[in-house]
């Protein structure tokens, strides 16, 4: 399970923006599908923040008792290469790189008696850590 973390990234200029790809095209692209509870969640959580303009930013990063682990993240700042995708007013923001670890993964909301929070379901695991983070391809 990913928890989701505050990036410390400063604020958007409003001309760094790429433009909004609809979620449809998602799928066509590869990028990562969100969940109706996913957005909800990541939603409140911005709002909660107090920047409900900002991204919620999805990728990999190398590390991991396995090999890469999964980054779930606020992103105040769109970089030059990132894809962004609107999910029903979500923005969700992910770089090229990552787009080959997570084609066809979906991102959930999961609620649990003892724990609760993001998680991947991606079909292109090919083992991972046990607790969720990490994985290889």
């Amino acid at each position: 399970m990913t928890s989701l973390t505050q990036s410390q990234l400063p604020k958007a200029d409003p001309s760094d923006h790429l433009p909004v790809l609809p979620a449809d095209l998602a799928d066509e692209q590869g990028c990562v599908r969100l969940t109706n509870k996913a957005i909800a969640m990541a939603k409140q959580a911005l709002m909660k923040r107090g920047t409900p303009g900002a991204a919620l930013r999805v990728g990999v990063r190398g590390g991991g008792s396995p090999g890469v682990s999964y980054a779930i993240e606020f992103s105040d700042k769109i970089r030059a290469r990132d894809l962004v995708y609107d999910f029903s007013g979500l923005k969700v923001v992910t770089d090229p790189k990552s787009l080959v670890y997570l084609r066809g993964a979906v991102l959930d909301y999961e609620v649990k008696l003892m724990q609760h929070g993001f998680k991947f379901i991606n079909p292109n695991e090919k083992s991972n850590c046990g607790c969720g983070e990490s994985f290889t391809v």
